[in-house]
């Protein structure tokens, strides 16, 4: 992803470099007069296709995550055993009313989390079943 970003970056730097040229004598009305000429459409197009990129490769991906995670944290149940973003592992011994969870962190120790401090990506790699290769 670091490598797509400096992609990204470059191809956004080009365009506004380019939308913001201007042919030769535009500046001063050009030879019939008219400033610019047809050169105000590439620059909308340019601004259309950036807004796009980013629509496709930062909006649109962040949504789907957002909706995830919140999909993730109405699911859990009582007995789940989760990560914290801190790394806190324990099982949901309780959850409360107010948003929060108790959670048992060893036997007969528990502490009480905000539930947005679950990791779901720490927590879904917990719980994922152990694969054996038979060969």
């Amino acid at each position: 992803m670091k490598y797509f970003s400096k992609i990204l970056t470059a191809f956004i730097i080009v365009a506004i470099s380019l939308s913001s040229c201007m042919p030769p004598g535009a500046e001063q009305g050009g030879k019939d007069g008219k400033g610019g000429g047809g050169f105000g459409g590439f620059q909308f197009i340019f601004l259309g296709l950036m807004i796009l990129v980013f629509w496709l490769f930062f909006i649109r991906p962040q949504s789907k995550r957002a909706k995830n995670q919140k999909k993730f944290i109405e699911d859990l149940g009582k007995g789940d055993k989760i990560v914290t973003i801190a790394g806190i592992h324990g099982t949901i011994n309780k959850i409360n009313e107010d948003g929060t969870l108790n959670i048992e962190v060893s036997p007969g120790s528990y502490l009480k989390i905000e539930k947005s401090a679950i990791s779901m990506d720490w927590t879904a790699a917990l719980n994922k079943p152990v694969t054996t290769d038979k060969k």
